[in-house]
């Protein structure tokens, strides 16, 4: 056992890229795997005498993310110039924010593995450039790609507030969900719109003096599996470099950067942090200072609505819903929306429930879309829930119903649920005597299953039954609801034992 004891200390940087049709300030599209260097201009590209714009939907998407992670919202923000030389920062600067971010001291809340949850504090989030993308994989040269260069970028940090791994992948993730159902940002991490740095050290108790170790920031990991490994065994990594040496410490050894080998599942050093002295910031000349009012910040604010968190916990105890539910139908504010809609025609939730995540969902994702975005009206949903609830179509017709008015929306116009039943011939047939002749031919047909029903052990009638059922829906080629055809089977049984008797 050792004879000390451990405190992890995790901070994190997030990138989020925000869903603009064009750059932050120029008018070049946004555009992810174009062609090498064909989404640029000079304002982009950084050409002598060009003037940058700023655009008003990525400043907007900004204010909402301030004010869903509960942050201050500047009434007077500006931006300003981070000098540094890289291959793919075209003017040898970077305009970004400073003293004067666009939101700060905020608090952004995530559920815990115990049901609770933990408020992570928010130090800032501003508005900045993206840098363009050097290519060297596979190749005996470095290849730069500017087309990136200039796409808005939200950057989020906050307070080393995070305990372990475990709970920053879970402020990555629920932040994902946030930006996703605010409609800011994609947050596609294999398309490097969402990029995370760990910053991580250890503050280490022996004799009653506390030693912490080096702050270590872990550059632009790109997945939730990463982020939780590589603060894993960067806390590891620590521990054993202090027990190895005691003045592995953050007064004498400063911060570092280091990278993530994700084949080895290691970090690997890239250098010596820098400091803000050394960016030399300084007000950029060509762009105005931006100012809110409170006009503005309460149609933001009307804009951001309820969180997903707090319509996670309202959905749970309303409707009913498990954490597994809410994933999918709080997977974007339209969907969310476009349930509560079919709620109110008074649907029963549970079933309405089992088709948002089973039938319209399975629907959804092979469009590669979400339930809100198939473009379907609330209506449709819930009188196919009607219809199943009331015996006139079965579950299994419910997915072939509304596969078919999907398909068939823009040619034909939404049908409804009921004339598309009709159309398919799944209406289940409830008249008494059509599903008794059913059943009777189904008894006369089977008389092993006759003799199991009337048997005296339990698991015989039970199977008996349920294979007379089936029989019945065999018969009626679908058309009979299992419902009352179950309840006349169990009848005839009665008869049938009274008769024995």
């Amino acid at each position: 056992m050792p004879d000390y004891s451990i405190r992890p200390i995790i901070g994190l940087e997030i990138h989020v890229q925000l869903s603009t049709r064009s750059k932050l300030f120029c008018n070049c599209k946004v555009e992810f795997a174009a062609e090498p260097n064909s989404r640029v201009c000079p304002v982009c590209m950084g050409m002598p005498g060009t003037l940058p714009v700023m655009n008003r939907t990525a400043f907007e998407h900004s204010v909402k993310a301030g004010l869903a992670l509960n942050c201050k919202v500047a009434p007077f923000t500006k931006w300003d110039r981070k000098s540094y030389y890289y291959p793919d920062l075209p003017k040898n600067y970077q305009i970004s924010q400073y003293d004067l971010p666009l939101s700060h001291d905020g608090h952004f809340d995530i559920p815990l593995g115990d049901g609770s949850i933990k408020a992570i504090g928010i130090i800032r989030a501003h508005l900045e450039e993206d840098a363009g993308k050097n290519m060297h994989e596979g190749l005996d040269h470095t290849r730069v790609d500017l087309n990136r260069t200039g796409t808005p970028l939200l950057e989020i940090v906050t307070q080393p507030d995070l305990a372990n791994a475990d709970e920053a992948y879970a402020f990555c993730t629920e932040l994902q969900r946030l930006v996703r159902f605010l409609g800011i940002s994609e947050a596609d991490m294999q398309k490097g719109q969402m990029r995370f740095e760990p910053n991580v050290n250890v503050a280490i108790t022996q004799d009653g003096r506390e030693y912490r170790t080096p702050i270590s920031e872990v550059k632009n990991l790109n997945s939730f599996r990463s982020v939780r490994l590589a603060i894993r065994y960067e806390i590891d990594r620590q521990i054993k470099a202090w027990e190895a040496d005691h003045d592995y410490t953050l007064q004498k050894k400063g911060k570092m950067n280091f990278g993530w080998n994700d084949a080895k599942e290691v970090t690997e050093f890239q250098r010596g942090k820098e400091e803000s002295h050394d960016y030399r910031y300084f007000p950029d000349p060509d762009l105005v200072p931006v100012t809110t009012d409170d006009a503005f910040l309460d149609r933001m604010r009307r804009q951001v609505g309820e969180l997903p968190l707090a319509k996670q916990r309202r959905f749970i105890d309303e409707y009913g819903m498990t954490e597994k539910d809410c994933e999918i139908i709080l997977a974007d504010r339209e969907t969310s929306v476009l349930y509560e809609d079919a709620m109110e025609s008074g649907v029963e939730a549970k079933t309405l429930t089992k088709h948002f995540v089973g039938i319209w969902n399975h629907l959804a994702s092979a469009a590669d879309t979400t339930v809100g975005k198939l473009g379907m009206p609330a209506s449709c949903f819930s009188e196919l829930v009607k219809l199943v609830n009331a015996g006139t179509i079965s579950a299994t017709a419910a997915s072939q119903v509304a596969e078919r008015i999907y398909q068939t929306r823009d040619k034909e116009g939404t049908s409804s649920p009921l004339e598309t039943a009709k159309q398919l011939g799944v209406i289940q047939e409830r008249d008494e005597a059509a599903l008794q002749s059913w059943v009777d031919e189904a008894f006369q047909k089977n008389p092993q299953a006759i003799q199991d029903a009337l048997s005296s052990k339990e698991k015989k009638v039970k199977a008996a039954a349920g294979f007379l059922r089936g029989q019945v829906m065999r018969i009626s080629q679908g058309k009979a609801d299992p419902r009352l055809a179950g309840e006349l089977i169990e009848k005839k049984i009665d008869e049938l034992k009274a008769r024995q008797n």
